[in-house]
């Protein structure tokens, strides 16, 4: 079986695909991950063959609704060059969505930790705005296939064409709505995880209480850095702070935070005592792989959904809001690090996604999806 990975370059997309494409290329398959240079060491770092693009903006997760029409191109190109027989992409990378589609071939999707849209049948409403999630991105699907010179569809389902073939999520059923009910297209599979070694060059931090601090996009809200500045100044736990896709640090002189941009976090969050995060999948997976407690602080995207997940599951805490007092920051992190029941509950939800079949699973479906 001849398989491309074609996710988004970014690692929070990238990583999960290459796991499945290690496991791919285990089973003997031929597997080749489209990836501009942004991503170009990591697929190397993974053992895998690249199929090089120059541009990385067309496969950034910070670009999708505007470079969709630049995403099927490139896509497409790659498809008519490699000739596989199945596509492995990236939950809101559409280009490669709609290649597939005009290729007459099977395409799986890799989703989050928890599902975005609408449920299926009468599932109790909760207050992420999935209605609102899947307009805004079928507007961006439409727009794509409108450019690729499609013509519309007609499904039952609005969300069909966004699943896929099949559309695996990397969390735990526990995350979702209690009742429930996800399309037909959607499995849960874990997390997926990989991700580069550590450099040598980068020692661990030493001794004493540690949280780990994963920053994602404010997308228009607030900022954690006045809340960080407070809660660690004058308290127990030191910060190392990852700023992955946000902003420039604004980290206050006599914090105790250590800032960076870190290909990998594993060694980091085994070492903390807890993760503050505003909520995306690679720190929240993270998190419960290393049985350690959250601490959520959602802004705008797929945030809202997965801190609800991880406050409906028992393994988080929510960050006091914008304004609280210094002290009321540094209590939420020390309780939530001391909380017994949280811990235990991150450590029961850690081992029910950590049972070494996520990848099999999604290795699996992908060969289902080919046949």
């Amino acid at each position: 079986m001849n398989v491309l990975l074609c996710p988004l370059g970014d690692p929070g997309y990238l990583y999960p695909a290459l796991a499945v494409g290690r496991e791919l290329r285990r089973r003997g398959h031929t597997v080749r991950v489209l990836a501009g240079p942004g991503a170009a060491s990591a697929v190397a770092a993974a053992g895998l063959e690249a199929a090089p693009v120059h541009d990385d903006t067309a496969l950034s997760v910070s670009h999708w609704t505007v470079r969709g029409a630049e995403q099927y191109t490139t896509v497409a190109g790659a498809v008519r060059r490699l000739r596989p027989d199945v596509l492995v992409t990236s939950v809101l990378c559409h280009g490669a969505l709609v290649a597939a589609e005009a290729a007459g071939l099977p395409v799986v999707v890799l989703g989050l930790a928890a599902h975005l849209w609408p449920y299926r049948g009468t599932a109790p409403a909760d207050s992420c705005g999935r209605e609102w999630r899947l307009t805004e991105t079928l507007k961006h699907y439409r727009a794509v296939r409108e450019a690729a010179g499609l013509a519309p569809r007609r499904d039952r389902f609005e969300d069909t064409p966004l699943l896929g073939t099949a559309f695996l999520l990397r969390g735990h059923p526990v995350m979702e709505v209690p009742g429930a009910e996800l399309p037909p297209a959607v499995r849960h599979v874990g997390p997926c995880w990989w991700e580069p070694e550590p450099s040598a060059a980068e020692p661990l931090p030493g001794s004493g209480p540690l949280a780990y601090v994963h920053l994602g996009r404010t997308f228009g809200g607030t900022s954690l850095w006045p809340r960080l500045n407070a809660a660690f100044t004058s308290g127990t736990h030191r910060a190392v702070v990852e700023l992955g896709r946000s902003g420039a640090p604004e980290a206050a002189p006599g914090a105790d935070l250590t800032v960076g941009r870190r290909p990998w976090m594993g060694p980091l969050v085994a070492r903390s005592a807890l993760v503050l995060t505003n909520a995306t999948s690679a720190p929240v997976l993270a998190a419960l792989l290393y049985g350690k407690p959250l601490l959520v602080a959602p802004n705008g995207s797929e945030q809202q959904v997965l801190a609800a997940a991880c406050l409906r599951a028992g393994v988080a805490r929510t960050f006091p809001e914008r304004g609280a007092p210094a002290g009321e920051l540094r209590a939420a992190v020390d309780d939530t690090a001391r909380d017994p029941g949280v811990r235990a509950r991150a450590q029961e939800v850690g081992g029910l996604l950590a049972d070494g079949k996520s990848e099999t699973r999604a290795a699996d479906l992908v060969e289902s999806a080919a046949r």
